[in-house]
């Protein structure tokens, strides 16, 4: 049954808030977290990057199903900025997913069934004070601030680029995710479809992710944080490519 992480099908969901956190390391230091066929997406020719997304889902559901029969979840997730050449050729970019979290039970199990994401469970806090929005877990460890009132953002100071449209090019989520399969030697590609796609530069005045103390990449740097806004977004039906 294993086929069935091979998104069988078409997912639809509005995107209630879509906050990404971009961080900067030396390409070395992430080369060792994704699979053979995958390359890194640099900048720069020196720098790689990692992206943790927090998402509001609301009516997240399969693309057939009505509205009615979708639920809202949050989740998280963990990814890579990647390149991939298919087998005609073809050079795509995209995210390689390393964890995937979220605040239901519910959707851990659809979610490693349907998917490779590998969901865990978690409790995720939501906060909308006056000045500030917080994001927090006390099981994963994780809390950030956000400046709610900062007209023009500045980029953070351990940036590896030069202004905000130099930094959009590493901002999630990219057209297409990629999952390896060694034994098949194929690579499943799902691809992500947006409408009215138009990030907005966050000011964040604090974090702290154990995710990334864990994985030993406490000394990633931040190199920006972009939020979007009540829009819709479906993946489409996993495609494999088999390379030669």
């Amino acid at each position: 049954m294993s086929f069935l992480q091979d998104h069988p099908f078409a997912v639809e969901a509005h995107f209630k808030s879509s906050t990404v956190l971009t961080f900067a390391l030396p390409k070395v230091d992430l080369e060792s977290f994704i699979p053979p066929r995958l390359e890194l997406d640099s900048f720069q020719d020196k720098w790689a990057f990692l992206a943790i997304a927090m998402v509001e889902t609301k009516h997240l559901r399969p693309k057939v199903f009505p509205k009615l029969l979708g639920n809202d979840f949050f989740l998280i997730g963990y990814r890579i900025f990647v390149r991939y050449t298919n087998s005609r050729g073809k050079r795509l970019r995209g995210l390689y997913i390393l964890e995937s979290q979220t605040n239901k039970k519910k959707m851990e199990y659809l979610g490693n069934l349907f998917t490779h994401y590998q969901y865990s469970t978690t409790d995720i806090g939501v906060q909308n004070e006056l000045k500030e929005k917080r994001i927090s877990s006390t099981g994963s460890a994780f809390d950030i601030r956000i400046n709610t009132t900062t007209e023009y953002p500045e980029l953070p100071s351990s940036s590896p680029f030069s202004n905000w449209r130099e930094a959009r090019r590493f901002a999630g989520p990219l057209p297409f995710t990629f999952t390896f399969k060694e034994d098949k030697k194929q690579v499943l590609i799902i691809e992500g479809v947006r409408q009215n796609w138009t990030p907005q530069p966050l000011q964040v005045e604090a974090f702290h992710f154990g995710f990334l103390k864990r994985k030993g990449l406490e000394h990633a740097c931040l190199a920006n944080a972009f939020e979007v806004k009540n829009v819709p977004y479906y993946w489409k039906k996993g495609q494999l490519d088999t390379w030669k």
